[in-house]
């Protein structure tokens, strides 16, 4: 494995959000969701009827950012991608919803989660995003660095 995908496997297990962009017929939108990743390939989960889901159901390609919030540009450093997104189903499905249950455990426990919760959980929807072009952003080796990362490469 190489040393950059370590890092951004290393980064994607220590975040939780991801701002993901997408387009559709209102235009572009951006919208902050919780991620659980399998490698590089990440999972998440929304309401069919929010912008960004239905605006994926118009065109599958997005991009996302997972970044921490700083106040300096030596201590940006992030993930910016873009791939392709698709609402998941079945065996995949059951995947994500462990992955995600792992990550956060109120998921996990849905039983035991208070019912406004599990009354949510009802409605959404699973996505996956398969990244095709993904870039690990570290501008303490330097302004602007950024590391590109092989997405077809096996785990």
């Amino acid at each position: 494995m190489s040393e950059s995908r370590a890092k951004v496997l290393a980064y994607l297990q220590a975040h939780h959000a991801m701002t993901l962009a997408s387009l559709g017929e209102g235009g572009v939108w951006a919208a902050a969701v919780f991620y659980v990743n399998d490698g590089l390939r990440l999972y998440f989960l929304s309401a069919p009827t929010s912008r960004h889901s239905r605006n994926i159901a118009h065109d599958t390609r997005i991009a996302v950012t997972i970044q921490e919030d700083c106040a300096d540009w030596p201590q940006i450093k992030g993930i910016q991608a873009e791939g392709r997104a698709a609402e998941i189903a079945g065996e995949e499905e059951k995947r994500a919803r462990e992955l995600y249950g792992a990550k956060f455990p109120i998921v996990g426990k849905l039983a035991q989660a208070p019912a406004a919760i599990v009354k949510a959980f009802a409605k959404v929807r699973w996505y996956r995003f398969e990244p095709e072009h993904l870039y690990f952003i570290d501008n303490s080796a330097g302004f602007g660095h950024r590391e590109a990362v092989d997405c077809s490469a096996p785990a």
